[in-house]
């Protein structure tokens, strides 16, 4: 995608306009997103991500102060507007301690229909946002693209877990509000985590492509969907912890699918 020309940005100085009214709504309602059909990604990294994955947003909103800067000032001309505003003004739109002074506005990408065989996660009731942010950020890593959430999740979308995902939602094929029996769709096995369980991870072989069942961080996966797995399997732990995070399971479970899907690409 090209560079766009440097452009005219807007000056806003009123708490009242009504881009920052709609902003701050966002920033406060972490599932608003869906109702105003508009994403906030606020900060320098998230912005680069976008722009890193070739897509545009609608607007920047940067503060005077990141806009003196020559840096921040380009990255917030690959919006098609741009409005500056003082930085007490943008502060007002963050939740962060520190404001990030930029941020972009984008339309929320229509969700996307299940690809039946894509390797996947299945996030059951998975609800603290950084650890979905975390696990977004490891399917990435290790070469998973879709993650379907079943109702109950946390909000894919939210500030939050936008920025635990540190820009891995923009390489991802994301459906949330999914029911079980949605999960119908996909033509390839489960494979879900237990304690209970006496297969071990590391001696399992795992199906290419799979998807991934991680399950909520008190309750883990509801029983009814952990009986339709095609294998369930536990992570040793050796030390004597009770579970592991979800997010650090979701890492090790995704770690081994690629270490064995490279490891068969090579005989």
């Amino acid at each position: 995608m090209s560079e766009p020309q440097a452009i005219q940005p807007q000056a806003i100085r009123s708490r009242d306009n009504p881009l920052l009214v709609r902003l701050r709504k966002l920033t406060r309602d972490p599932a608003g997103y869906r109702q105003a059909g508009e994403l906030w990604l606020e900060g320098e990294h998230l912005c680069a991500a976008l722009r890193q994955h070739g897509q545009r947003p609608a607007q920047a909103v940067v503060a005077e102060s990141a806009w003196a800067r020559p840096a921040l000032r380009a990255l917030a001309q690959w919006a098609p507007r741009v409005a500056v505003v003082p930085d007490a003004l943008f502060e007002s739109l963050s939740a962060l301690p520190s404001p990030a002074r930029l941020g972009f506005v984008l339309p929320l990408p229509s969700a996307p229909a299940i690809d039946a065989t894509a390797a996947s996660v299945v996030l059951d009731r998975v609800q603290d946002a950084g650890n979905v942010g975390s696990i977004l950020r490891s399917a990435a890593a290790f070469g998973v693209g879709q993650v379907l959430a079943l109702q109950g999740s946390a909000a894919l979308w939210s500030p939050k877990v936008l920025r635990a995902g540190m820009g891995a939602h923009f390489g991802l094929r994301l459906v949330e509000g999914l029911q079980p029996e949605d999960l119908a769709a996909l033509q390839l096995p489960l494979v879900g985590t237990s304690l209970d369980s006496d297969a071990l991870l590391p001696g399992a072989a795992l199906p290419q492509p799979c998807a991934w069942l991680l399950g909520h961080e008190g309750q883990g996966v509801a029983p009814a969907l952990l009986a339709r797995c095609a294998q369930v399997l536990r992570i040793p732990q050796p030390g004597g912890e009770q579970s592991l995070n979800v997010a650090a399971a979701a890492a090790v479970c995704l770690y081994e699918s690629m270490r064995q899907r490279l490891a068969a690409g090579a005989q």
